[in-house]
């Protein structure tokens, strides 16, 4: 048997602002933004480079309990893991574009790391990894 993790749900506020932040500012690539109803939209997101492997989905936020979860899915953990095969130029380009680090670059055993913020709040590590078994493209 096969199995693997299509899509991660991340709760939004907003789909299209969700979109612009994802794709102007992290340079994401949207992959798919289907209507399902006057109020659900099927939007799916991926980094350059991955789009058929695991993606995110962008899930609109209905209804008090999850309106209260936007930003903080994990109670306050980095929830996100982006590779990246240049660690140094990816960071520099998401300062450029004004992505807020909580945590500035240090070098760790498992590679270079910084954290950063999303639109909403959410955590998220940047990385280049030590392992060799990583490729980006």
């Amino acid at each position: 048997m096969k199995q693997q993790i299509a899509h991660i749900a991340l709760i939004v506020a907003d789909y299209d602002e969700a979109i612009i932040f994802y794709t102007k500012k992290l340079k994401f690539i949207l992959i798919e933004d289907t209507q399902l109803s006057n109020t659900k939209r099927w939007v799916i997101i991926a980094p350059k480079g991955v789009e058929n492997g695991c993606n995110i989905l962008l899930a609109k936020a209905v209804g008090a309990d999850q309106v209260s979860r936007i930003g903080n899915q994990t109670g306050g953990r980095v929830f996100l893991f982006l590779y990246s095969d240049d660690f140094w130029r990816d960071y520099h380009q998401m300062l450029a574009n004004d992505i807020h680090f909580v945590r500035q670059p240090t070098e760790q055993p498992y590679g270079t790391v910084a954290v950063f913020k999303d639109l909403y709040g959410n955590l998220w590590d940047l990385i280049q990894p030590t392992i060799t078994n990583f490729t980006a493209t």
